[in-house]
């Protein structure tokens, strides 16, 4: 079975919208794997290169309200999946980008303000790392050699994409 979580990448920010995480010029490309060398390529945040080993290491993407929002294109989720991201957590997503996770089986984690913030407060820590248990709907973030938990929901045909592998691999199983 797919496990979730992994080092984290903080991203501060609400409105990240897909042509930040993946610009509209590679559009064209013909393999997901293309995709890989431009993952959050025109994301400007203080601080934050898209090249850089906080970038290539990262498992888990933790940002703010409205993640994904703008066009509603796949390739949004592919980069993420092509660059070994399983899950990013926000404090809500734009419905089209929440779904193609899901159907591309990796975890869309919406958490209150409150758990977020708490979970920001450790941005800085550079060896910030998150175990997600999708089944349970806990996840456990781990940074300067502390630990909390939190709790999620996920409807229960969402969680059963995610624990297939995606859409297409639900689809395998079920039919």
């Amino acid at each position: 079975m797919k496990t979730f979580g992994g080092p984290v990448l903080f991203l501060d920010r609400s409105d990240i919208n897909t042509d930040e995480i993946i610009p509209a010029k590679y559009l064209t490309e013909i393999t997901k794997e293309d995709l890989k060398p431009y993952i959050l390529e025109d994301l400007k945040l203080p601080g934050f290169d898209p090249c850089g080993p906080k970038t290539k290491n990262a498992r888990v993407i933790v940002s703010r309200a409205n993640f994904g929002c703008g066009s509603s294109r796949e390739h949004a989720p592919w980069v993420f999946e092509v660059n070994n991201i399983t899950a990013v957590i926000a404090e809500s997503f734009a419905r089209i980008f929440r779904q193609n996770m899901f159907n591309c089986g990796m975890a869309a984690i919406e958490l209150p303000k409150t758990d977020l913030d708490q979970i920001f407060s450790h941005a800085g820590d550079g060896d910030a790392s998150m175990e997600i248990n999708i089944e349970a709907g806990t996840l456990t973030m781990s940074a300067d050699g502390k630990q909390s938990t939190f709790s999620f929901e996920v409807s229960p045909f969402d969680k059963a994409l995610v624990l297939a592998g995606g859409w297409v691999d639900y689809a395998d199983q079920k039919y």
